[in-house]
């Protein structure tokens, strides 16, 4: 089968084609060439969130929105019959009350999770012609060996021994495993029987932060040390920051002790199979790979 792909050189690009490479023909997409000579349009490019916040606005727009629109366009004038869009859980909510579904009305409140809402609008606007299929996959924090974000920052801290303030904070997160996301991706592909719509991508089970840092610690061969300080502390900790420009202010507070818990319900039950790997057994890959290169 052959795959017209855009973001083969991201992260869950690689992932794909490196996995995929023996059973399936890539065609790689160059920017110039909107030409489609394939069976499956799996469309991976895209302006990734920037925590550092120096992106203008419009990066996001041109790339999430208008280059998807085109890559849209192009499938539907092509013979190809499958269409995947890699969108995000942001761009339905940055913040989440209870657990996140596909029916949840979305809200995106940063440029990233709107510019990608604008082209699922763009996406769903179109009626979609006998033979083809479309699919919007949202997932959430991806993850895995060779991927240094937030998760590997985290790690540092733990292998050198920093102690966990804020383990009084009970929270859960989702995760989604690169395996995880590359066996949905090739699920999408090689089946027929999927319908078409927008799907949520995450490890069947959350984990709590203190579960994260032990597991961390598992990983780096250390005693794991989570503090359990007073949250009103921590709070007015975090709001002095505010002030001071500490490294702990009330938005960074927020947002590690936040809970995000995603529902994969939709997406397993329309390929009847659970995910490969348990969210302890991806994140465990992934920090494994954390350990042998800090080595």
């Amino acid at each position: 089968m052959k795959i017209f792909i855009t973001g083969a050189s991201g992260f869950v690009g690689k992932n794909v084609m490196g996995s995929l490479a023996l059973t399936h023909e890539f065609h790689v997409f160059d920017r110039e060439n909107f030409n489609i000579e394939s069976d499956v349009v799996l469309h991976l490019a895209g302006k990734a969130h920037d925590l550092k916040k120096v992106s203008e606005p419009n990066e996001y727009y041109a790339v999430n929105t208008e280059l998807s629109k085109r890559v849209f366009d192009a499938f539907l004038k092509s013979t190809a019959s499958t269409f995947i869009f890699m969108s995000s859980v942001k761009a339905s909510a940055d913040a989440v009350e209870g657990i996140l579904t596909e029916e949840v009305l979305p809200n995106p409140q940063t440029h990233y999770g709107k510019s990608k809402l604008l082209a699922e609008e763009y996406i769903l606007s179109h009626a979609i012609p006998d033979g083809k299929r479309v699919y919007i996959l949202r997932p959430c924090m991806i993850h895995g060996p060779g991927n240094k974000g937030n998760l590997n920052l985290l790690f540092e801290v733990v292998r050198r021994g920093i102690p966990w303030p804020l383990g009084a904070f009970s929270n859960h997160r989702s995760f989604c495993s690169i395996d995880n996301l590359v066996f949905v991706i090739q699920e999408l592909i090689d089946r027929k029987d999927i319908p078409s719509g927008i799907y949520q991508v995450a490890d069947d089970e959350s984990l709590s932060t203190n579960e994260l840092i032990q597991l961390m610690a598992q990983s780096a061969g250390k005693q794991a040390s989570i503090w359990n300080l007073p949250k009103a502390i921590i709070s007015r900790m975090a709001q002095l920051g505010d002030w001071i420009h500490l490294p702990l202010n009330s938005e960074r507070l927020t947002k590690l002790t936040e809970s995000y818990v995603v529902s994969n319900e939709k997406i397993t039950q329309a390929i009847e199979k659970k995910m490969p790997l348990s969210s302890r057994e991806g994140i465990l890959k992934t920090l494994t790979s954390f350990s042998q290169s800090s080595n």
